[in-house]
């Protein structure tokens, strides 16, 4: 962290030297406070399964083709009913007024401006509705199934009045990780950071067990978690696209698909929940092949390169979703950053479709993988 106290504000110009979104994330922590830092970068445990995240990528390897007829070239595809102009969203990132004074609304004018669909996070630092009156670009709704389920229900209503094209649904963070590194840094939010959207909501939200007694089951917080049953209350209560994020098991795509889930998102939190889960990537083709191909397959978590969303793509992700690489990028330099990173991801996969013979997305497939012997 650089011993910085006091953050520098975002940059007013994006410098030359930055080419990659490795430089927003080597530049942002002079943007953030250390806690702030700690909060964003960190993970669970040892941070072993965020770390494989990009390893998994990296692991992977394009076979090139050459010659190919590359006319006429797109990214564009459809998803739930609606065009994508290049297969990268933006993931749902909480308490984005930590990065940025302006927070979500940040993220949200440089979605517009790239035409990329955001997700909005039940933790949002600006009101769902406010968010949709500014929009650009297509929302989505993150939602965190609440222990007060009639609030839950309300929140479905609020997204589907403003005009929200999908409900995502969280399914693997019934309870916080252990984040040692939030803990060293003394992570807390802050007084003054606004939590609008769970305003009034009843319930537990933390556990805090005295000593001696059960740290986790103790409390009744595991009482209320959500189950399968508020899976298929949710698809009765609304028409939204229901999508669910945090899927890692072939037998859990399977039953989400049983209680009519439109997608899935094979994800495992950016390694903030449970440490040592398998990489996204690694999990991706069994997932992928306990479906239907009529239910889309999205990715998140380690993507970093253009290159990483081919080998998405190849494996059998309609989409891919980007957190982390954003959140550097709205705390480095704000709207433009966020904006940049977008640009950035979508040149580079342009470059490695051409590269390996793909002039659309329905051209890439495991052809483009190397395997030893191939």
């Amino acid at each position: 962290m650089g011993g910085v106290l006091t953050p520098q504000p975002p940059l007013s110009r994006i410098p030359g030297d930055v080419v990659a979104l490795a430089d927003y994330e080597a530049r942002a922590p002079a943007h953030l406070s250390p806690q702030a830092w700690a909060y964003f970068h960190g993970a669970a445990a040892d941070e072993l399964t965020v770390a494989d995240n990009q390893a998994a990528f990296r692991r992977l390897k394009l076979l090139p083709r050459v010659l190919c007829d590359l006319h006429p070239a797109s990214t564009a595809s459809t998803l739930l009913g609606q065009t994508l102009p290049y297969p990268i969203l933006l993931a749902p990132v909480a308490h984005q007024a930590l990065a940025h004074e302006h927070g979500e609304l940040a993220t949200l004018l440089a979605a517009g401006a790239m035409g990329a669909t955001m997700v909005v996070s039940t933790q949002a630092s600006i009101e769902l509705a406010q968010l949709a009156r500014q929009a650009a670009a297509p929302l989505w709704f993150q939602l965190y199934i609440q222990p007060d389920r009639a609030f839950t229900e309300n929140l479905v209503r609020q997204a589907e009045q403003a005009g929200y094209r999908a409900l995502v649904v969280t399914v693997d963070a019934p309870l916080n990780g252990v984040r040692n590194r939030e803990q060293r840094a003394g992570f807390q939010l802050p007084p003054t950071l606004r939590e609008p959207n769970l305003q009034g909501m009843q319930g537990p939200r933390a556990h805090q067990a005295p000593a001696g007694s059960s740290p986790v089951f103790g409390g009744g917080l595991l009482a209320s978690a959500p189950t399968w049953r508020d899976i298929a209350w949710l698809r009765r209560l609304t028409p939204l696209p229901l999508v669910l994020k945090g899927i890692l098991s072939p037998a859990d795509a399977r039953r989400a698909a049983e209680l009519g889930a439109d997608a899935i998102i094979v994800s495992n939190h950016g390694g903030r929940t449970l440490d040592t889960l398998p990489a996204t990537l690694d999990v991706l083709p069994t997932v992928r092949a306990a479906l239907p191909e009529t239910i889309p397959v999205m990715l998140d978590g380690g993507i970093r390169r253009g290159t990483d969303i081919l080998k998405a793509l190849a494996l059998g992700a309609s989409t891919v979703l980007i957190g982390r690489p954003y959140l550097y990028a709205l705390a480095t330099a704000g709207a433009p950053g966020v904006a940049h990173v977008l640009h950035i991801l979508r040149a580079e996969l342009e470059t490695a479709m051409a590269l390996t013979g793909c002039a659309t997305l329905a051209d890439i497939s495991t052809e483009c993988l190397w395997r030893p012997g191939s």
